[in-house]
């Protein structure tokens, strides 16, 4: 019983051909170099059905499909990465996730937590966009951190804005938050085109007269 199960769940060449999109003629090739046997096999593979595929076999098989046609991985590599994986057994296509750069293969390392290309064993450079763009917003806050004590107030510092009056601890002109209130913006306006002043510094700045 057991024998007829695994013959039922078995695929022939054609069959295999077929639904992993391999040819025959390149899949006689890989079990011949040894780079892909399949899972039922007899020694004389002119044998009826001398050459069966697992449902394992399939998947593993469309994996491979993927990076040797679809990816264009070059083959040679292909057969170092199945040296180094080769701990993983049959199914180590079908075990570890793989990524493709520059036509080289890419895996999750789980002991080290790092993806690396397996050939080599060179770590790759992972930038999490959304990390490093908090750490920029950050960067910008604390750069236009400004004392409690400067806000709401102007003051004028040479070489900045040519000496003209600004909002305390910034560079933003008095005149700027002016012209916005002489066009109808309203202070609670103004701040959303500055969103770095409190709206004590955009007051400041609407009531201050260089007369005074």
């Amino acid at each position: 019983m057991a024998i007829e199960s695994r013959i039922i769940a078995a695929f022939t060449e054609e069959q295999t051909a077929r639904l992993t999109g391999i040819s025959r003629q390149q899949l006689r090739y890989w079990d011949r170099t040894g780079f892909f046997s399949p899972g039922i096999a007899s020694a004389d593979r002119r044998a009826l059905f001398g050459r069966l595929y697992t449902f394992r076999d399939l998947v593993s098989l469309k994996v491979l499909n993927a990076l040797r046609n679809d990816a264009n991985v070059p083959l040679p590599h292909l057969r170092e990465v199945r040296q180094k994986l080769a701990h993983l057994g049959d199914d180590l296509w079908t075990r570890t996730t793989l990524f493709v750069l520059n036509r080289k293969v890419i895996f999750q390392n789980p002991e080290l937590d790092i993806r690396e290309e397996i050939v080599s064993g060179q770590a790759i450079l992972e930038i999490p966009l959304l990390v490093v763009a908090n750490g920029i917003e950050e960067a910008v806050k604390t750069l236009f951190k400004r004392d409690a004590s400067q806000i709401g107030k102007i003051e004028r510092q040479r070489h900045i804005a040519r000496n003209a009056p600004v909002i305390a601890g910034t560079r933003i002109p008095v005149r700027s938050i002016k012209a916005f209130a002489e066009a109808g913006y309203t202070p609670e306006q103004i701040g959303k085109e500055y969103p770095s002043l409190a709206l004590a510094d955009i007051k400041a700045a609407i009531a201050f007269s260089e007369a005074a």
